[in-house]
C-alpha cells in the first residue's frame, strides 16, 4: 500500500484546508506585490508605467529578450505581454529590434530611462529585504523554506500540465 493510501479522512479534510489558503495566500501576495509597486512608483513621481511594466522591466534586467522567452519563462500569465511591451517602447523605456535570423522576433533591452526604472524597484526589493531581516518578520532559513516549498509545488503542477498532453 502506497505512503498516500494511508492518510486518513481527517488528515486529507486538513491538508486540502490548507492547500486552498496556501493558493489563496499566493493570489493575494501577487496583487499585493503589484500595489506595493504602484504606491512606490507614485511615492517617486513615476505616474506613466504600471506595476506589470516596471516588473517586466526588472526582470529583464541587463538581458536583451523577445516577448516570447519572457511568456515562456511564465512571469506574464494572464497580462498582455506584447501590449506591455509595445507600451513600454513607445515610452521610451526599451529599445526594440527585429532578429536578424527570425524577423517574425523582436528582442528587446532597457533604455537608460528603463534602466532607472527598474532600479527603483531593485531598491524597494532590497529595502523590503532588509525590513523583511532586521525585524525579525523572516531569516534566511525561512525564506529558503518558503522557496524550496513553493519550487516543489512549481514542478508538481508543471508536471501535471505535461502529464495531460
Amino acid at each position: 500500500m502506497s505512503m498516500e493510501m494511508q492518510v486518513s479522512a481527517p488528515e486529507a479534510k486538513g491538508f486540502m484546508t490548507s492547500y486552498l489558503e496556501a493558493l489563496a495566500l499566493v493570489e493575494r501576495l501577487h496583487r499585493l506585490l503589484l500595489d506595493v509597486i504602484k504606491d512606490e512608483f507614485e511615492r517617486v513621481g513615476v505616474l506613466e508605467i504600471n506595476a506589470v511594466q516596471a516588473l517586466l522591466l526588472f526582470n529583464i534586467g541587463d538581458h536583451e529578450v523577445t516577448a516570447g522567452e519572457l511568456k515562456s519563462r511564465g512571469y506574464y500569465q494572464g497580462s498582455n505581454v506584447s501590449y506591455n511591451l509595445k507600451k513600454l517602447v513607445e515610452m521610451g523605456y526599451m529599445h526594440h529590434q527585429r532578429c536578424e535570423i527570425d524577423r517574425r522576433s523582436v528582442r528587446v533591452r532597457l533604455t537608460p530611462r528603463g534602466r532607472e526604472v527598474r532600479d527603483i524597484v531593485s531598491t524597494l526589493f532590497l529595502r523590503h529585504a532588509e525590513g523583511l531581516q532586521t525585524r525579525g518578520v523572516l531569516g534566511l532559513e525561512g525564506i529558503d523554506d518558503i522557496t524550496t516549498s513553493l519550487r516543489r509545488v512549481e514542478r508538481y503542477w508543471t508536471d501535471q500540465i505535461r502529464y495531460i498532453y
